[in-house]
């Protein structure tokens, strides 16, 4: 099938590489001209992994393209994938308008029936809304449909979560369309797992209290793990033993300092505004959001009461990006936890094995290095704040000869403070009493 993606961010771009591995032909648009020529120079800007080899794949079968000119990619397209950024508005709603400007030219280029398909994670009633400004810049009557199909991606799975989905969801009620996104799919469906097909409301309504339900998840083990430091309980122990009854299972139960990234604290946050649009309180993820945001400042004290004055103190900090296997630093806790320790006139070492670059466009005065163990040469504290696989079989005793004091605050629960505390380390995890 010939399907244009309009907007080549995270989702887009994830989308559109692994659509064309289905063996569709795909045309992705994006109004960013220095982005469009980089890619197809088979260069990928953000990290995801496998990503820049499966672009350079289909490049190489022509099955995928990319341009600035949208009028192309939808005269050349039967499906229209909208993904677009919905970033925060003024009052944390979701800023529709790069949708609505898609739709515009959706309706002033189409010249034969489209599936237009709302990627981008947008609130309840968007699909509505776009259907309109088509119907209302059309030059002439066209039919067509507007469905909604959020997507699932977790930054540093991405690839695995598109050809291998838990769920694909798509809310239509029209036969039509249904069949043009069956076809789109039939690469990934499983017997087990087969497209689940809702009213245009309910798709839009998944996606956003998919993400609140998980970073709710989230935010009660934190607050789990606060009183689990006021009794000498430990958090790792209480989430196995709570993950063990199958009606909360194992997922997303893990204290830490707080969750980031471009998704949950956004979606959270739109989606308690879209609560309060149709007045219902929300009470529920405002205060999801205020445990997050707190969680992110809770390593200073615990740094503080280990390393009295910090100032002209070398602490080391173990990751940047809001999780694993991305460089991506929106939201992330790192941002607030470094700041924190800066104002306190801590001198800051990090490493993070991607995210380096994007953090030199966010943060000032670091000093970086290449390997985690560079990082600790005479520093004061090490800091872990993002829970890279690669941190957690490090040679301790390495560590600690590195150290010019062996303290440890570790934000993700890497390490086993039994172990650690045994190898000579002043040791304080996250909920570990």
């Amino acid at each position: 099938m010939k399907i244009a993606v309009i907007g080549t961010g995270y989702v887009g771009l994830v989308a559109g590489v692994c659509l064309a591995d289905l063996g569709n032909d795909v045309i992705c648009a994006d109004i960013d001209k220095a982005k469009v020529e980089m890619l197809n120079e088979g260069k990928v800007p953000i990290y995801e992994p496998g990503l820049a080899e499966m672009l350079k794949r289909n490049q190489k079968e022509d099955r995928i393209i990319f341009t600035t000119s949208i009028k192309d990619a939808i005269h050349e397209s039967k499906a229209i994938f909208i993904a677009v950024g919905t970033p925060p508005g003024a009052n944390h709603e979701a800023d529709l308008t790069a949708i609505y400007a898609v739709a515009k030219d959706i309706g002033t280029y189409m010249d034969e029936y489209k599936v237009v398909i709302d990627k981008s994670t947008v609130p309840v009633g968007t699909a509505e809304r776009v259907a309109i400004i088509i119907r209302e810049h059309q030059k002439r009557e066209i039919p067509f449909d507007v469905i909604s199909n959020p997507e699932f991606l977790r930054e540093g799975e991405a690839i695995g979560d598109f050809t291998n989905p838990d769920r694909i969801v798509v809310g239509t009620e029209l036969e039509q369309a249904q069949k043009v996104m069956e076809e789109i799919y039939r690469g990934v469906v499983r017997t087990d797992k087969p497209i689940l097909f809702t009213d245009v409301k309910s798709a839009e309504m998944i996606k956003y209290a998919s993400n609140a339900m998980l970073a709710t998840r989230i935010s009660f083990m934190n607050e789990v793990a606060q009183l689990c430091e006021k009794v000498g309980a430990d958090v790792k122990a209480v989430a196995k033993g709570m993950g063990l009854d199958t009606r909360i299972g194992t997922r997303f139960l893990q204290a830490g300092v707080g969750y980031g990234g471009s998704c949950f604290p956004k979606d959270v946050a739109a989606f308690r505004e879209t609560m309060l649009d149709h007045n219902v309180e929300g009470q529920i993820l405002w205060a999801v959001d205020k445990v997050n945001t707190e969680q992110k400042k809770s390593l200073l004290p615990k740094i503080k009461k280990l390393v009295p004055d910090l100032k002209g103190r070398k602490i080391a900090i173990w990751g940047l990006a809001f999780k694993p296997k991305t460089d991506d630093m929106r939201e992330a806790p790192s941002i607030v936890i470094i700041e924190q320790l800066q104002k306190e006139g801590a001198e800051i070492i990090a490493f993070d094995p991607e995210a380096e670059d994007t953090a030199k466009k966010m943060l000032s005065d670091i000093t970086y290095t290449k390997t985690p163990y560079e990082a600790l040469e005479e520093v004061d504290a090490l800091v872990i704040v993002t829970e890279w696989n690669e941190f957690r079989d490090l040679d301790k005793d390495k560590i600690k000869s590195l150290m010019k004091q062996p303290i440890v605050i570790d934000g993700r629960n890497v390490y086993e403070p039994r172990e650690m505390r045994k190898k000579g380390f002043t040791y304080v995890g996250v909920g570990r009493g």
